[in-house]
């Protein structure tokens, strides 16, 4: 199964807080320095920051460090911590007097699923998760399910979601990684813990969401089969809220990528949302990759096949990856009880 960290030279951090109130958290992937990236919004509701500076046609290509975290378009507070850390150690784009640390962001939307509302990570937050990020060993172990910004993840306003991660080798020596947070309006197309592909999907192809219905039976533990897609009940017995929801994702790999490349490795990799999660990429969704180049090892560009093969092979490693890491954050993912609502395990029985 493997993790981002299986990329040398990245490091993960989170920081969370549940309990009175609070059910968020965030996560912060650390890359060595020189690391350049890009990033691919498909989501028809992303909240991010900083996603502009890395196009491919904008003057930085280095990125110090990649915020996910909860607290929707609240939550992006969090990476002015990170951007404090990076500064405290000299990370960033030179300027006269200083460095400007390069720290785009994602958020998931988790607010008042602690039971209040305006409980949401914060600045410190997540320079705790820059921190705790910087302090790991190389290839360290990464927390998954309820950790980081995956603490109030849920799917289909139901089911508990979570952080999840995953890597391959290539035979080039090459590896690319993913960290996962589950968010996602959909659910997933292969039972927890199958993480190879299934001619069986849990969800039949085509299928739209029902998000008018309640998801519950009288006297059922869950959402029946035919109810999978439906929203919960409100608890004041009035209108349903709107599903607001993200699947973000951090792909990785040591293989020397400039930012185009970076950018249409990100795009690529969102298939592996589509092959996990049905439906994905919604209005609803703020499903959104970036993709992290670590420059260490240099592809075979001979000639004109080898360089497109060989970006078309870590390509679709890169969405395999994602798949993995997403059906990974949902079988890590542990049931939560809070004043907001009830979260199950997929699955459960």
């Amino acid at each position: 199964m493997g993790a981002i960290t299986d990329v040398p030279g990245v490091r993960v951090g989170h920081q969370q807080k549940s309990g009175d109130g609070w059910l968020t958290g965030v996560t912060v992937v650390l890359p060595p320095p020189g690391t350049c990236g890009s990033v691919d919004v498909q989501g028809g509701g992303p909240a991010t920051h900083e996603t502009d500076a890395l196009d491919p046609t904008t003057l930085v290509s280095a990125v110090d460090a990649v915020v996910l975290t909860g607290g929707s378009a609240y939550g992006l507070a969090s990476a002015a911590g990170a951007q404090r850390w990076c500064e405290e150690n000299g990370r960033g784009f030179a300027v006269p007097g200083g460095v400007v640390p390069i720290v785009p962001a994602a958020a998931i939307f988790d607010l008042g699923r602690g039971g209040d509302f305006s409980a949401r990570p914060t600045a410190d937050m997540g320079y705790a998760a820059t921190a705790a990020a910087a302090a790991q060993t190389e290839g360290h172990d990464v927390g998954r399910g309820n950790v980081g910004a995956g603490t109030g993840a849920v799917m289909a306003r139901t089911y508990k979601g979570g952080v999840g991660t995953a890597s391959v080798t290539l035979e080039n020596g090459v590896v690319v990684g993913a960290i996962a947070v589950v968010n996602a309006l959909g659910l997933p197309l292969t039972p927890p813990g199958n993480r190879e592909p299934s001619a069986r999907s849990v969800v039949p192809p085509h299928e739209p969401p029902n998000l008018a219905s309640s998801a519950r039976e009288p006297g059922s533990r869950g959402p029946t089969l035919d109810a999978r897609f439906r929203i919960p009940d409100s608890p004041s017995g009035g209108a349903a809220p709107p599903p607001l929801n993200t699947t973000l994702v951090v792909v990785a790999t040591n293989a020397v990528l400039d930012v185009a490349e970076c950018k249409r490795t990100a795009a690529a990799s969102h298939a592996g949302i589509a092959r996990a999660l049905n439906p994905s990429h919604t209005l609803a969704d703020g499903d959104t990759v970036f993709c992290l180049s670590t420059q260490a090892v240099a592809l075979d560009r001979s000639d004109e096949a080898a360089r497109q093969i060989s970006l078309i092979t870590l390509q679709s490693a890169a969405a395999d990856v994602v798949r993995s890491a997403i059906l990974d954050g949902v079988a890590s993912a542990e049931a939560v009880s809070t004043p907001a609502g009830d979260y199950g395990v997929f699955g459960a029985r």
